[in-house]
């Protein structure tokens, strides 16, 4: 089957860390009398606040707790996944751009940002790849959106949705990667008329890619996926995720 990625990951350590103090600084500020409108006992919050106060290591211990339960949930998910991705590839592609060959054995998904300056780099790498293996490799494009720290990922990823609607994915795709830093409405606009693509029905798509975004958003959180670009791989040789400097080893070993 192959292994997923590695969950206890320094990124992943990191941010686990800053959710369990989050976490904790949500329970003590729940348990504060400062809460004007808070409609728990008095005497109930001033027991929480003693026991945590001479026992603070049971916030520690439940904090850890919760962590292993999400742990356990996002490991069982990559399971399912894999075993998906093994067994019926179309299933986890579902209604997802894809390219290349239909009947290569090798099926490559690529979780992205459009205004990720890695994803950019690795788009160079994977256009030489299906130019060398155009009978080997399927790609699968899943949008990961990062719109907290890229506010330009979540509008390209709209358009490029819409341009899917036309039959245009991967040219607009390109044409995004090509001028990521000039990312913009107007932008967006530019290259559907250079597609010649219908502007109207491009613009009431604009309103309709919400879902199909949203639902690759969910399997990636589901995934415990850290960032982009993030790449899972379902070939002869090998089943999971991969790094992109190692795919073009597995499509040379691939027969």
């Amino acid at each position: 089957m192959g292994i997923f990625f590695d969950s206890f990951s320094p990124l992943s350590k990191y941010l686990r860390t800053w959710k369990a103090i989050g976490l904790l600084c949500l329970v003590v500020t729940w348990s504060f009398p400062a809460q004007a409108n808070s409609t728990i006992d008095p005497q109930l919050e001033q027991q929480v606040l003693q026991i945590i106060r001479e026992h603070p290591e049971i916030l520690i211990e439940s904090v850890q707790a919760y962590q292993q339960q999400q742990q356990q949930k996002v490991k069982q998910a990559q399971q399912a996944f894999l075993e998906d991705f093994k067994n019926n590839p179309q299933t986890v592609i579902g209604e997802s751009p894809a390219t290349g060959s239909t009947k290569s054995k090798t099926v490559l998904i690529e979780f992205s940002d459009f205004q990720c300056p890695y994803c950019a780099e690795a788009h160079k790498t994977l256009q030489e790849l299906l130019a060398k293996y155009p009978d080997k490799i399927r790609l699968v494009y899943k949008n990961l959106p990062l719109a907290s720290i890229h506010a330009e990922a979540l509008p390209a990823a709209t358009a490029a949705w819409a341009a899917h609607q036309q039959g245009k994915f991967w040219e607009y795709h390109d044409a995004l990667f090509t001028n990521q830093k000039q990312l913009s409405e107007a932008l967006y606009l530019d290259i559907a008329k250079k597609l010649n693509l219908d502007l109207g029905k491009f613009k009431r798509d604009l309103t309709l890619a919400t879902p199909a975004i949203k639902k690759d958003i969910q399997l990636a959180e589901k995934l415990g996926i850290p960032g982009t670009p993030f790449f899972v791989i379902n070939s002869p040789t090998f089943s999971g995720v991969v790094q992109l400097e190692d795919i073009k080893k597995i499509l040379t070993d691939a027969k």
